[in-house]
């Protein structure tokens, strides 16, 4: 009897010291590109925000997934090379922060998720929201109505305001048809939109210049990653010039900014790191629905408006989502 229990007492120690190597299959590291269009300083809260989606979903970064990020600055040929050099890197998913349709001109076999593109029908990233087809799928964010809406806010807070100087990219993904859209919606505002246009960094100087010389009352800009590179400028010209300006990013507000309406960016990229799950679990993208957002946010910063000499009206106070003191 005490020799049937020493043996068995001897095969548990030997089960229980195997090496984890032979009694466990080593577990897969997936691979994520994150494809940022703009810089690593304005994505910071919503790629935290992905982040933190994928935790909450069980991943561990080091050990079930990694990310390999890649930063344009704004610049679209820069923006090419790094979607071609994540589809060399052979990635198991792209996540495209703005970029969607390089990503996807980059490759029809490693499924991509966009975390925030303007109309991907009209632009070509997906055959219809409701089924997308191929290899992309994600978020959309709507921006022409967007526009219409920055408009409204900013004539309902500074009621005197006529003419507003509205800067965007003509190359841009969505430029011809955000400009369309704030040239309507000023119409119907009774307002004066005036197109300053920038496609390259030294077109800033003239953009601000030609502001000056037709006396805008008034700044908004247009959702674009090589505006958002150069946030600092804009802020300085609009300061200086004691302007009221609208952005369609709180980012810009949190640096110093006056306002925005736009998307909860934040709530997206946290839904992005379900398509993501979804994805890597077998769902093929085509098949996911794009989804549209849900919530919205108006920030403003009375910090900025004591600074530049501006007054909120209380009923427009009391509609913002968060206010910076």
């Amino acid at each position: 009897m005490s020799g049937r229990i020493f043996t068995w007492l001897l095969i548990t120690v030997l089960l229980s010291t195997a090496s984890p190597v032979e009694s466990q299959e080593p577990r897969k590291i997936h691979r994520i590109g994150f494809l940022v269009a703009s810089s690593a300083s304005f994505y910071s809260s919503r790629i935290e925000a992905f982040r933190q989606g994928l935790r909450e979903l069980g991943y561990v970064e080091g050990k079930t997934i990694s990310i390999e990020y890649r930063f344009a600055d704004g610049r679209d040929d820069r923006l090419r090379e790094l979607a071609a050099e994540l589809v060399r890197l052979k990635v198991d998913i792209i996540v495209a922060a703005a970029g969607a349709l390089v990503a996807k001109n980059a490759t029809t076999t490693i499924p991509v998720v966009f975390a925030a593109s303007g109309d991907p029908v009209a632009r070509g990233i997906v055959g219809s929201l409701a089924r997308p087809g191929g290899n992309v799928t994600g978020l959309s964010i709507l921006a022409p109505e967007l526009s219409g809406k920055r408009l409204e806010l900013l004539k309902e807070t500074f009621p005197k305001v006529i003419r507003v100087g509205f800067l965007w990219n003509p190359l841009g993904a969505n430029g011809a048809i955000v400009w369309k859209e704030t040239e309507l919606a000023s119409q119907s505002l009774g307002l004066q939109a005036q197109s300053l246009e920038v496609s390259r960094l030294e077109d800033f100087d003239s953009a601000f210049g030609s502001a000056t010389r037709r006396g805008i009352h008034a700044l908004t800009t247009a959702p674009s990653p090589l505006i958002n590179s150069q946030r600092a400028r804009i802020l300085e010209f609009v300061a200086k010039n004691r302007l009221p300006a609208i952005f369609p990013g709180p980012e810009v507000v949190d640096a110093g900014g006056l306002m925005s309406y736009s998307p909860d960016y934040s709530e997206m990229f946290h839904r992005a790191a379900l398509f993501v799950h979804k994805i890597l679990n077998g769902a093929k993208p085509g098949d996911l629905p794009v989804e549209q957002p849900t919530k919205f946010e108006f920030v403003i910063n009375l910090k900025t408006a004591k600074q530049i000499g501006l007054t909120i009206p209380p009923n427009v106070l009391a509609r913002a989502d968060r206010v910076i003191r």
